[in-house]
Protein backbone atom coordinates (compact mmCIF):
# COMPACT_ATOMS: atom_id res chain seq x y z
CA UNK A 1 0.00 0.00 0.00
CA UNK A 2 1.38 3.48 -0.70
CA UNK A 3 2.37 5.65 2.62
CA UNK A 4 0.62 9.12 2.13
CA UNK A 5 2.79 11.84 0.46
CA UNK A 6 1.32 14.48 2.67
CA UNK A 7 4.75 15.25 3.76
CA UNK A 8 6.80 15.26 1.03
CA UNK A 9 4.07 18.12 -0.34
CA UNK A 10 5.25 19.96 2.64
CA UNK A 11 8.91 19.19 2.32
CA UNK A 12 8.37 20.43 -1.27
CA UNK A 13 6.27 23.35 -0.12
CA UNK A 14 9.14 24.67 2.25
CA UNK A 15 11.69 23.91 -1.08
CA UNK A 16 9.41 26.01 -2.99
CA UNK A 17 9.44 28.93 -0.46
CA UNK A 18 13.20 28.59 0.21
CA UNK A 19 14.16 29.56 -3.05
CA UNK A 20 12.39 32.69 -3.31
CA UNK A 21 13.85 33.40 -0.01
CA UNK A 22 16.94 32.65 -1.19
CA UNK A 23 16.96 34.88 -4.26
CA UNK A 24 18.17 38.29 -5.03
CA UNK A 25 14.91 38.45 -7.10
CA UNK A 26 11.96 37.05 -5.26
CA UNK A 27 9.82 38.82 -5.60
CA UNK A 28 9.82 37.54 -9.06
CA UNK A 29 10.71 33.99 -9.01
CA UNK A 30 7.19 34.23 -6.89
CA UNK A 31 5.08 33.60 -9.30
CA UNK A 32 7.54 30.92 -10.60
CA UNK A 33 7.33 29.01 -7.41
CA UNK A 34 3.77 29.08 -7.06
CA UNK A 35 2.89 27.31 -9.42
CA UNK A 36 5.23 23.90 -7.25
CA UNK A 37 3.05 25.44 -4.38
CA UNK A 38 -0.27 25.16 -6.14
CA UNK A 39 0.75 21.59 -7.75
CA UNK A 40 1.92 19.87 -4.06
CA UNK A 41 -1.26 21.28 -2.90
CA UNK A 42 -3.69 19.42 -5.29
CA UNK A 43 -5.77 17.46 -3.64
CA UNK A 44 -4.61 14.07 -5.49
CA UNK A 45 -1.75 14.61 -3.96
CA UNK A 46 -1.13 13.01 -0.99
CA UNK A 47 -3.77 10.70 -1.67
CA UNK A 48 -3.66 6.94 -2.92
CA UNK A 49 -2.89 8.06 -6.65
CA UNK A 50 -0.42 10.37 -6.20
CA UNK A 51 1.48 10.23 -9.51
CA UNK A 52 0.07 12.74 -12.38
CA UNK A 53 -1.89 10.91 -15.59
CA UNK A 54 -2.44 12.76 -18.38
CA UNK A 55 -5.05 14.38 -17.64
CA UNK A 56 -4.10 15.98 -14.45
CA UNK A 57 -3.20 14.23 -11.06
CA UNK A 58 -4.67 10.94 -11.09
CA UNK A 59 -4.35 7.14 -11.31
CA UNK A 60 -0.72 5.93 -11.28
CA UNK A 61 0.37 3.61 -13.90
CA UNK A 62 3.59 1.00 -13.11
CA UNK A 63 4.18 1.37 -16.85
CA UNK A 64 3.12 3.52 -19.76
CA UNK A 65 0.39 2.05 -22.63
CA UNK A 66 1.79 1.40 -25.97
CA UNK A 67 -0.52 4.56 -27.15
CA UNK A 68 0.80 6.75 -24.16
CA UNK A 69 4.49 6.00 -25.63
CA UNK A 70 3.66 7.23 -29.31
CA UNK A 71 1.94 10.18 -27.91
CA UNK A 72 4.79 11.15 -25.75
CA UNK A 73 6.95 10.31 -28.84
CA UNK A 74 5.26 13.10 -30.79
CA UNK A 75 4.66 15.91 -27.78
CA UNK A 76 8.60 15.46 -28.07
CA UNK A 77 9.15 15.97 -31.67
CA UNK A 78 6.89 19.20 -31.64
CA UNK A 79 8.13 20.62 -28.89
CA UNK A 80 12.36 19.69 -29.66
CA UNK A 81 12.27 19.54 -33.48
CA UNK A 82 12.43 23.72 -33.81
CA UNK A 83 15.81 23.37 -31.55
CA UNK A 84 17.00 20.06 -32.72
CA UNK A 85 17.21 21.16 -36.27
CA UNK A 86 18.54 24.37 -35.94
CA UNK A 87 21.96 24.32 -34.93
CA UNK A 88 22.39 28.13 -35.14
CA UNK A 89 20.77 31.65 -34.29
CA UNK A 90 21.20 32.57 -37.80
CA UNK A 91 18.87 29.63 -38.80
CA UNK A 92 15.53 30.94 -37.40
CA UNK A 93 13.23 33.49 -39.24
CA UNK A 94 10.77 35.81 -36.98
CA UNK A 95 8.06 38.49 -37.29
CA UNK A 96 9.26 42.04 -37.36
CA UNK A 97 6.53 44.57 -35.75
CA UNK A 98 5.34 45.42 -38.84
CA UNK A 99 4.48 41.61 -39.65
CA UNK A 100 7.86 41.11 -42.22
CA UNK A 101 9.66 38.13 -41.96
CA UNK A 102 12.92 38.43 -40.74
CA UNK A 103 15.87 35.89 -41.38
CA UNK A 104 18.24 35.76 -38.55
CA UNK A 105 21.17 35.81 -40.68
CA UNK A 106 20.74 39.49 -41.21
CA UNK A 107 22.28 40.18 -38.05
CA UNK A 108 25.25 37.81 -38.55
CA UNK A 109 28.36 39.72 -37.78
CA UNK A 110 26.83 41.16 -35.49
CA UNK A 111 26.79 41.71 -31.30
CA UNK A 112 23.20 41.15 -30.70
CA UNK A 113 20.90 41.72 -27.59
CA UNK A 114 17.51 40.04 -26.84
CA UNK A 115 15.16 41.38 -25.01
CA UNK A 116 11.36 40.21 -24.15
CA UNK A 117 10.28 43.53 -23.93
CA UNK A 118 6.50 44.66 -22.01
CA UNK A 119 4.97 48.42 -21.77
CA UNK A 120 3.37 47.82 -18.25
CA UNK A 121 6.43 46.18 -16.23
CA UNK A 122 8.09 47.77 -13.31
CA UNK A 123 10.76 47.32 -15.65
CA UNK A 124 9.69 49.02 -18.30
CA UNK A 125 11.78 52.01 -17.56
CA UNK A 126 14.62 49.65 -18.88
CA UNK A 127 13.64 50.93 -22.15
CA UNK A 128 15.53 54.13 -21.49
CA UNK A 129 19.09 52.42 -21.02
CA UNK A 130 18.60 49.74 -24.07
CA UNK A 131 17.59 52.98 -26.12
CA UNK A 132 21.21 54.35 -24.97
CA UNK A 133 23.53 51.17 -25.49
CA UNK A 134 22.11 51.12 -28.86
CA UNK A 135 22.95 54.19 -29.61
CA UNK A 136 26.51 54.18 -28.54
CA UNK A 137 27.07 50.99 -30.10
CA UNK A 138 25.13 50.47 -33.22
CA UNK A 139 27.74 51.67 -34.99
CA UNK A 140 30.33 49.22 -33.68
CA UNK A 141 28.21 46.25 -34.42
CA UNK A 142 25.66 45.98 -32.15
CA UNK A 143 21.88 45.34 -32.09
CA UNK A 144 19.17 44.94 -29.81
CA UNK A 145 15.97 43.12 -30.93
CA UNK A 146 12.66 43.84 -29.08
CA UNK A 147 10.20 41.10 -28.62
CA UNK A 148 7.18 41.96 -26.99
CA UNK A 149 5.69 39.06 -24.52
CA UNK A 150 2.35 39.35 -22.68
CA UNK A 151 2.54 36.07 -20.64
CA UNK A 152 3.97 37.84 -17.10
CA UNK A 153 1.30 39.81 -15.69
CA UNK A 154 -0.46 40.57 -19.14
CA UNK A 155 1.65 43.72 -19.15
CA UNK A 156 1.93 44.14 -22.67
CA UNK A 157 -1.47 43.97 -23.72
CA UNK A 158 -1.65 46.30 -26.84
CA UNK A 159 -1.57 45.41 -30.73
CA UNK A 160 1.86 45.31 -32.21
CA UNK A 161 1.28 48.94 -33.26
CA UNK A 162 0.55 49.83 -30.00
CA UNK A 163 3.59 48.36 -28.85
CA UNK A 164 5.52 50.42 -32.31
CA UNK A 165 4.31 53.40 -30.73
CA UNK A 166 4.96 53.08 -27.43
CA UNK A 167 8.52 51.64 -28.44
CA UNK A 168 9.37 54.57 -30.03
CA UNK A 169 7.90 57.01 -27.70
CA UNK A 170 10.50 55.58 -25.15
CA UNK A 171 13.20 56.34 -27.74
CA UNK A 172 13.58 53.20 -29.23
CA UNK A 173 14.92 52.79 -32.53
CA UNK A 174 16.81 49.39 -32.34
CA UNK A 175 14.69 46.72 -34.43
CA UNK A 176 11.14 45.26 -32.89
CA UNK A 177 9.86 42.43 -33.11
CA UNK A 178 6.22 40.94 -33.29
CA UNK A 179 4.04 39.86 -30.06
CA UNK A 180 5.47 36.51 -28.94
CA UNK A 181 5.41 33.34 -26.46
CA UNK A 182 8.32 33.05 -24.41
CA UNK A 183 7.73 30.11 -22.96
CA UNK A 184 5.41 27.07 -23.30
CA UNK A 185 4.62 24.67 -26.01
CA UNK A 186 3.75 27.78 -28.18
CA UNK A 187 7.18 29.66 -27.38
CA UNK A 188 8.73 31.27 -30.80
CA UNK A 189 11.63 28.54 -31.63
CA UNK A 190 14.23 31.08 -30.97
CA UNK A 191 13.60 31.44 -27.68
CA UNK A 192 13.20 27.50 -27.17
CA UNK A 193 16.50 28.00 -28.73
CA UNK A 194 18.39 30.52 -26.50
CA UNK A 195 17.14 28.99 -23.37
CA UNK A 196 18.61 25.51 -24.27
CA UNK A 197 21.88 27.00 -24.93
CA UNK A 198 21.36 29.06 -21.59
CA UNK A 199 19.58 28.05 -18.84
CA UNK A 200 18.41 29.99 -16.16
CA UNK A 201 18.36 29.94 -12.40
CA UNK A 202 16.33 27.03 -11.25
CA UNK A 203 14.69 26.19 -14.43
CA UNK A 204 15.43 27.53 -17.93
CA UNK A 205 11.93 29.27 -19.04
CA UNK A 206 11.66 32.75 -19.26
CA UNK A 207 10.84 34.06 -15.22
CA UNK A 208 9.61 37.70 -16.10
CA UNK A 209 9.78 40.81 -18.71
CA UNK A 210 13.58 42.29 -19.73
CA UNK A 211 15.49 39.11 -19.68
CA UNK A 212 18.35 38.99 -21.82
CA UNK A 213 20.37 37.22 -24.03
CA UNK A 214 23.68 38.23 -25.39
CA UNK A 215 25.08 36.81 -29.04
CA UNK A 216 28.39 37.31 -30.15
CA UNK A 217 28.98 37.47 -34.04
CA UNK A 218 29.23 34.04 -34.92
CA UNK A 219 25.50 33.30 -32.92
CA UNK A 220 26.51 31.89 -29.96
CA UNK A 221 24.23 32.54 -26.92
CA UNK A 222 26.93 33.75 -24.72
CA UNK A 223 24.96 34.94 -21.44
CA UNK A 224 21.68 35.67 -19.94
CA UNK A 225 20.76 38.19 -17.57
CA UNK A 226 17.70 38.39 -15.57
CA UNK A 227 14.89 41.83 -15.13
CA UNK A 228 16.59 43.26 -12.47
CA UNK A 229 20.22 43.13 -14.20
CA UNK A 230 20.00 47.01 -15.98
CA UNK A 231 20.77 47.47 -19.60
CA UNK A 232 23.78 49.48 -18.84
CA UNK A 233 25.46 46.70 -16.02
CA UNK A 234 26.28 44.92 -18.56
CA UNK A 235 27.45 47.36 -21.18
CA UNK A 236 30.95 45.89 -20.12
CA UNK A 237 30.24 42.43 -21.52
CA UNK A 238 28.81 43.85 -24.87
CA UNK A 239 32.11 46.01 -25.19
CA UNK A 240 34.16 42.75 -24.70
CA UNK A 241 32.33 41.50 -27.69
CA UNK A 242 32.48 44.18 -30.18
Amino acid sequence: MLKSTKPLASALSQQCLSNVSRSPASTLHLAASSSCLRAVSQPHFGSRHPFPSQQGFGTWSAAPSRSQKRQARRMATNVMSPSKQADSFYDFTVKDIDGNDINLKEYKGKVVLCVNVASQCGFTPQYKELAQLYERHKDKGFVILGFPCNQFGAQEPGDNEKVKKFARERGAKFPMMSKVDVNGAKADPVYTFMKKKQGGMLFADIKWNFTKFLLDRDGNVIKRWGSVTTPLSIEDDIKALL
